[in-house]
């Protein structure tokens, strides 16, 4: 191509109608890419601020679900049923069973405590002395958990009844049994009225007890509406 049809006759370029056309080929170009980015973006914000109004209105409930799976009512029909025959709290039930075997029906402590609510062979034979005397079970049925239920149920009650309702005596007494806990109330660094603990001076019974009261409070907030 001769140069004069590049620059004029001062050397300035010429226009170019084929260049002008690519250039602004090129802008519409940019100019489509840029939007296409645009409307991605604000696809995704979409997408984004949709997940956060899901995770948002689920959140509550799977929280609540993941809290009912860690504090369980296993044995639910049982537990209600032999929780109303002693006139007691269904949720403080669950929250022994939990404590003592952690819902499991065969569960055996060192020192020979069996089944679900954990009762040693005296406390069992004494028990069955007094609500099931004229019923052939043994200390191997503690392993079913309606008898287990039933005979922890029956002595819980007792705990409460002898401590005026305080759960935090009671589960004391059901730890460490009613000699520990009456010597303890004959202390005044212990009980203020001899009827209840203010404090828990073995680690074990101390540990047991938070754990009941702790479980306990916990069942009670997650199962609150039913």
């Amino acid at each position: 191509m001769n140069e004069r049809f590049e620059k004029d006759s001062n050397g300035m370029p010429q226009y170019d109608p084929a260049a002008a056309h690519e250039r602004r080929m090129a802008r519409a170009a940019a100019r489509r890419r840029a939007q296409q980015r645009r409307r991605k973006r604000r696809l995704r914000l979409l997408i984004l601020c949709l997940l956060a109004l899901v995770l948002l209105v689920a959140a509550p409930h799977l929280w609540h679900r993941a809290e009912q799976l860690l504090y369980p009512r296993k044995y639910e029909q049982l537990v209600d049923q032999w929780a109303q025959t002693y006139n007691l709290d269904p949720l403080l039930v669950d929250a022994f069973i939990r404590t003592e075997s952690g819902f499991d029906p065969v569960a055996t402590s060192s020192v020979d405590a069996r089944g679900l609510m954990q009762m040693t062979e005296e406390t069992f034979l004494w028990l069955r002395s007094k609500i099931a005397v004229d019923e052939d079970l043994a200390f191997a049925d503690l392993y079913d958990p309606d008898t287990s239920i039933r005979f922890g149920c029956y002595y819980l009650y007792l705990c409460l009844e002898r401590y005026n309702g305080d759960v935090a005596t009671a589960a004391a007494a059901y730890h460490s049994g009613w000699g520990t806990v009456d010597n303890l109330l004959r202390m005044e660094e212990h009980s203020a009225d001899g009827q209840t603990l203010q404090g828990f001076p073995y680690s074990q019974m101390n540990h047991y007890v938070n754990k009941i009261t702790s479980c306990y409070g916990a069942y009670q907030r997650i199962y609150a509406g039913n």
